[in-house]
Order: C-alpha cells, then structure tokens, then sequence
C-alpha cells in the first residue's frame, strides 16, 4: 500500500469515524448498535462453533444435561429474559453490556428459527437454511433501522471516495 493509499485510507476512517458520531452517538443509538455488532459477532461464532462440533476432534462438544442435549437457543432464551428484566425492570437499559448480552441471545435464539418452526432438530437440514435466512433477515432490518438510511448514505459515499482516490 502506497503512501497516497494509506493517507486516503486514513481519511476514510476518519470520516467514518465523524460519520458513527454523527449518526449514531449523537442520535443516541450506541446501545442498537452494539445489540447489532454482538449479534452478528455471536452469530458467526456460534455456527463456526456448531461447525466444528459437527466435524468432531474439536475442543468444543454438544452440550448434554442428564442425557438430554441442551440446544444453544436455551442460553439465548435464558439471556434474553436476564437483559429483558435488566433493561425494563432494573433500570439497565442502557449500559452497553446488557445491550451486548442481548444481542449475543437474539442470535443464539435465532440461529435455532427452524426449530421453533419445526419443533424438532433441523439444523443441519435443508428446513435449518430458514434460521440463517431469519438471522440474515433481522440483520439487515436492524442495521437499516438501527443505524438509518443517513448513516448508511454517508458511509457508502466515504466508501467511494476511498475508492476513487478523492
């Protein structure tokens, strides 16, 4: 990378950077925003880590209690009713770690969709592609609604200034 690439490059993080404060800080949708980021981060996560259990020989195995295997929709369940009594009972609303907490449980809850649906396990059928089409589809619903078309107009046009060496 050139010196011109790494100065254009500097400026698009800087004007990212004005374009967060902008539209997100000051707008006062940091807590979206960091439900938004924790789900997709645990979303990967958790099907890289359904991945591997699946392949076998990895540090990570199938959860059993008393034979039973608990699916990871259980501790999505679990940490959305905990950040729900945190956010409107306790008061918690808006610390970033309850919004992280719940993000991380919408994604564990909505990774099994297909198994609401079904009421049996899916999730390595064609009928388990539903929860990863829902995931995708929340996504990109939050990140419309939770960052707003403004946030995304201004982002795409740092984009392209960077692309086109402004």
């Amino acid at each position: 990378m050139g010196v011109d690439r790494l100065a254009d490059f500097a400026r698009f993080v800087e004007e990212v950077s004005e374009v967060f404060n902008a539209h997100i800080v000051d707008e006062g949708k940091v807590g979206a925003f960091v439900v938004l980021v924790s789900f997709l981060i645990a979303f990967v996560g958790v099907r890289m880590i359904t991945h591997a259990v699946r392949r076998g020989g990895s540090l990570f195995r199938d959860v059993r209690v008393a034979g039973t295997h608990v699916h990871h929709l259980v501790p999505g369940i679990v940490l959305l009713l905990v950040t729900g009594y945190l956010a409107f009972a306790a008061g918690y609303g808006n610390r970033p770690v309850v919004a992280a907490l719940f993000g991380i449980g919408a994604a564990l809850t909505l990774d099994e969709f297909a198994l609401w649906l079904h009421l049996r396990d899916v999730y390595w059928e064609r009928a388990g592609k539903r929860s990863v089409d829902v995931v995708l589809a929340a996504a990109a619903v939050g990140a419309l609604v939770v960052l707003g078309l403004d946030f995304w107009e201004a982002f795409l046009r740092a984009g392209a200034r960077l692309f086109q060496g402004e």
